[in-house]
């Protein structure tokens, strides 16, 4: 499970990345600070949420 999440990580990681980049430019942070703040909380965001997805997706089969 461990190789299929971190196969997830690689995908949900950059799209919560980028989606909370928008999200921070979106609102007027268009510093340095804020956008490097936004892509490491997506990028530790995707950690349990790649876990859950690939719980999930092998409790199915």
């Amino acid at each position: 499970m461990l190789r299929l999440a971190s196969i997830l990580y690689s995908l949900i990681g950059t799209t919560i990345a980028g989606t909370l980049v928008i999200a921070a430019l979106t609102m007027g942070y268009d510093t340095l600070q804020p956008i490097l703040v936004a892509a490491a909380a997506g990028f530790v965001v995707a950690l349990p949420v790649a876990w859950l997805v690939a719980k999930g997706i092998v409790d199915n089969n």
